[in-house]
């Protein structure tokens, strides 16, 4: 297959690898009246999303089931920090520290692969095998973008370019064309086994169903009962109930029925002859015999998903007295992206947050249909607490005389990392429970399982029972060094074919270690390594 390439990107293309772990600390809570206490908790990061994206692994890899985001277009609008400002300065020690010498070469192409490419990464280890990916983007990085996400997601998951008609008018100062559309790339992790959802009938779609004769299937809308293709058996005469003779289909078309087929239809008051009885028959289609929606198609109105102009109304509305940006996303669009992939229990991540449109639209919809969807949201900027957790805060509580949606969520920052830069090992201030949630996912690749309600009480360094049935062990104490021992082992009250065991010092002779089904890691020399 081919692969692009850029000025950086030997120097980033491993660099996920090395992005360390830093745990999400919380610093606030928030919480609609009114919540159950059943609901899930959306989660709002203000940090570096490549940071925050490592950070989530432990708890999120493979569990994501849709992915929306919405990063820098790149149009070399270099003064409009938000979108496309790929000469920020944080943004440019990046870089130079990544990359090296060769910074000061790139073109801003090459700044924004050099960006992007890690992440595509740790967002395709984040989505879960049933998920897909929905990025918006525009014309200014299309191209670049089909060809990473092919590298790192895989070609064979490519699904479709949506495109969204975000404006209704013309703008009469363009050089060239005034444009009207953006797109929005879709992968899956496996296309050949992911199905979008069916897109809901609107009510002009629906209006076009009626019942005059009152059929106790329900309403129902005729369908010509005649095609061009040649069909042998479809050229017969038919005689209406009113008496009216048809020598046959109308000139150079064929019924699309053989005759006993047609009246055996004809029987189960399947045709429609028009209120007279005279008319030409036509087939019953039953709203209630259909499927429930239709195929998703790729042309995006803006009649049907809102446009430019929609989302700076809607968020000026919610948040009038805070200053926002030129040209956010209407919570329709995401809505959209939300009734195709995901499903009422389905994790949502967002890591370009911006004003969290995405957290309006996953609340909007969980209040639709009562779903508990989780939301997850990075945003880097300083304005992650005054405009995105703050947008939150009123569409879930409320805001003038509209009602709450309703819900929850957490807001904060990133820890240090868990393992010192220099030397690899365990900080001693890292949080207990992020470097338990870490161990299990390296260990099973999976989220740590909370406990099981009434599950009889266990070893308190037990962490859980892995899919191939190892009992997994952390005993760890930032200023206590434990050790494996005979002593130790006479705890174990339950019997797995194999136990792992991490601890700081181990006085058993690895032979027989090996003979009773344990496993010994030592901390921190084999967590460091990771």
């Amino acid at each position: 297959m081919p692969e692009l390439t850029w000025l950086g990107k030997d120097a980033i293309r491993h660099h996920h690898l090395a992005v360390p772990f830093r745990p999400f600390v919380p610093t606030a809570a928030f919480e609609a009246p009114g919540t159950p206490p059943t609901a899930p908790a959306h989660c709002i990061i203000h940090g570096d999303n490549l940071d925050a994206l490592k950070s989530l692994l432990p708890e999120f890899a493979g569990r994501v089931k849709c992915i929306y985001i919405d990063p820098p277009y790149n149009t070399g609008n270099e003064g409009w920090a938000y979108n496309d400002n790929v000469s920020d300065p944080r943004l440019t020690a990046w870089l130079h520290k990544t990359v090296g010498k060769e910074t000061d070469d790139l073109s801003r192409h090459d700044k924004w692969l050099c960006m992007m490419y890690p992440r595509l990464h740790l967002l395709h280890k984040l989505l879960a095998d049933d998920g897909a990916i929905f990025i918006s983007i525009d014309d200014n990085e299309v191209a670049h973008l089909r060809c990473v996400m092919d590298e790192v997601f895989g070609g064979r998951n490519f699904v479709d370019t949506v495109i969204w008609q975000k404006n209704y008018s013309p703008k009469n100062s363009a050089k060239h064309f005034s444009g009207d559309h953006e797109y929005i790339m879709v992968y899956a992790r496996n296309a050949e086994t992911w199905r979008p959802n069916l897109v809901p009938r609107k009510a002009e779609q629906l209006s076009r169903y009626k019942n005059p004769d009152n059929d106790i299937r329900g309403p129902w809308k005729a369908e010509n009962l005649s095609a061009r293709n040649f069909y042998s058996l479809g050229t017969y005469s038919i005689t209406t109930p009113g008496g009216k003779l048809l020598e046959g289909p109308p000139r150079g078309r064929y019924w699309v029925f053989n005759e006993e087929k047609f009246w055996a239809l004809d029987a189960d008051k399947r045709i429609w002859w028009g209120k007279d009885g005279k008319g030409g028959p036509a087939a019953k289609k039953f709203l209630s015999e259909i499927q429930q929606g239709v195929v998703p198609q790729t042309l995006w109105k803006y009649d049907e998903v809102g446009h430019t102009q929609d989302a700076k109304k809607e968020i000026n509305k919610i948040l009038h007295d805070v200053e926002t940006f030129a040209t956010p996303k209407p919570s329709t669009l995401i809505e959209r992206v939300l009734e195709l992939a995901t499903d009422p229990d389905s994790i949502i991540l967002d890591s370009f947050a911006g004003s969290g449109t995405t957290l309006h639209a996953v609340a909007k919809l969980n209040a639709r249909d009562g779903g508990r969807r989780q939301c997850l949201l990075v945003e880097v900027e300083d304005y992650a607490d005054t405009l995105t957790a703050e947008r939150a805060r009123r569409v879930l509580a409320g805001y003038g005389a509209v009602a709450g949606l309703g819900g929850r969520f957490d807001y904060g920052e990133l820890g240090a990392p868990l393992f010192d830069a220099d030397t690899g090992l365990l900080d001693p201030a890292a949080p207990p429970a992020a470097l338990r949630q870490y161990v299990w996912w390296q260990e099973t690749g999976t989220a740590l399982p909370p406990p099981a309600p009434g599950a009889p009480a266990c070893h308190p360094s037990y962490l859980g029972t892995a899919p191939d049935g190892s009992r997994v062990y952390f005993d760890y104490a930032p200023a206590t060094p434990s050790t494996l021992n005979e002593a130790w082992l006479t705890q174990l009250t339950v019997a797995a074919p194999r136990y792992v065991v991490y601890a700081d010092a181990c006085t058993l002779p690895p032979a027989w270690l090996a003979a009773q089904g344990i496993v010994f890691k030592q901390i921190p020399r084999d967590l460091g390594a990771w």
